[in-house]
Parts: structure tokens; sequence; C-alpha cells
């Protein structure tokens, strides 16, 4: 084999390499990025779970000491379960959010409410309120739970 041959190779061989090493590298930057945006998402997530976890602990409490309204503290619990452990409104003692949820969903909230007739809005809280007597002791027994269940950590 000729040697100018022979150096044409070496040459071919090395500028495959640098390019490869140059591919690896840029691979490398990539996948390390990417590992660093899903660790920053999981903290994120990871923070906005035990923040969720914590306003079901203060509504609970709020509850138990009759600071909130039954009927407001479910449909906030339920929104919060929704996120944090879905399955436990299928479950007792946890299922009367659900319940109480289902029962005042058609009721119109925030500028809906405001916007709506006088006599409308007072017929809603009647039933509303009579929704709350109904359910008052499981809604209790069930902010109880719910503040001392322990949340998985995933």
């Amino acid at each position: 084999m000729p040697q100018w041959l022979q150096w044409t190779l070496i040459i071919v061989g090395v500028i495959a390499i640098a390019l490869l090493l140059a591919f690896i590298r840029r691979q490398t930057n990539t996948l390390s990025e990417s590992r660093r945006r899903q660790e920053k998402a999981d903290a994120f997530n990871q923070k906005r779970r035990e923040d969720m976890i914590s306003s079901i602990q203060v509504i609970a409490m709020a509850v138990e000491s009759d600071q909130v309204e039954y009927s407001e503290a479910c449909l906030r619990l339920k929104g919060l379960l929704d996120h944090v452990a879905p399955e436990l409104l299928e479950q007792p003692p946890f299922s009367v959010f659900q319940d109480v949820h289902e029962k005042l969903k058609h009721m119109p909230t925030h500028q809906a409410r405001q916007d709506t007739d006088t006599r409308f809005v007072e017929k809603m809280d009647k039933e509303r309120f009579e929704v709350e007597k109904a359910h008052a002791e499981e809604i209790k027994r069930a902010a109880t739970a719910i503040r001392h269940h322990p949340f998985d950590a995933s």
C-alpha cells in the first residue's frame, strides 16, 4: 500500500474520531441539560404536592373548628384531592367530599353568583345549607380523617 494512501486513511480516521467525539460531547450535554430540567420539574411538582397537602390539612382544621362553611370546604378538598390522591374520593369517609361536590356543582360561584338573581341565590343557599346540615357529621369525621391521613410521598 502506498504511503500517501496510508496517511490519507490515518487523516480520515482522525477526522472521523474527532467528529464522533464532538457528537458524543453534544449528546452528553443534551442529556445533562435534560436531566437538570427533569430534576427541576420534579422538585417543582413535589413542592406543589406538599403545598396542596398542607392546604388540605389547613382546610380540614378549619372544618374541625367550624371556621369555614362545610360546602366550601368540600368543594375545595375535592379539588385538591383530585390532584393529590383521587382514589381517596371513592373511599369512606372521604367519599362525602365527592358526594357534596356532586350535589352542589350546579350552583353558580364567584362572578356568576354575583350576576345571578338574588332570589335564585337565596334558593341555592337554602339548598346548600340543607346539604351541609344533612352531611355535617360525616364531613367533620372526614375532615379529621383527612387531616391525619399519611399521604404517600409520590
